[in-house]
């Protein structure tokens, strides 16, 4: 286990109480060393699964947004961007079975739910997003 991740999401999830979208755009910033601007931090204010509906995983989305940021930042055409997403969630799915929050969190969001219940899917999946953006630099 990445130790910068977990202690990131933990960090975020516990202090900031940041949905798994926004924290990991950051935990990917601070990874790359690049930084998330205010405005696409507030854009991803509400995708974990779509607001709670449990639509397509936080975590999928924040990593899509991280991997165009980055690699427009490397100078990758928006076809190759396109693609590399493409590749991504092809990825994702192979290895975490779903795109889908209404699959990886199968119980929903309920008030009765241990706060930051993803947090150990949240470093998993950052891990591999790590993985993904280094293996395609």
């Amino acid at each position: 286990m990445d130790t910068l991740i977990a202690q990131s999401v933990h960090d975020l999830y516990w202090n900031r109480d940041l949905n798994c979208a926004r924290t990991c755009l950051l935990t990917l910033g601070k990874i790359f060393d690049i930084t998330i601007e205010s405005q696409t931090f507030q854009a991803a204010v509400g995708l974990h699964g779509a607001g709670g509906y449990r639509a397509q995983c936080g975590l999928v989305e924040g990593a899509l947004m991280f991997i165009g940021i980055y690699f427009h930042h490397l100078g990758k055409s928006e076809t190759e961007i396109i693609d590399l997403c493409y590749n991504f969630a092809d990825a994702f799915t192979n290895e975490f079975s779903s795109l889908r929050c209404y699959d990886l969190r199968p119980g929903g969001f309920t008030p009765e739910d241990e706060p930051h219940l993803c947090e150990d899917l949240t470093v998993r999946g950052i891990e591999f997003v790590k993985e993904f953006i280094m293996a395609n630099r």
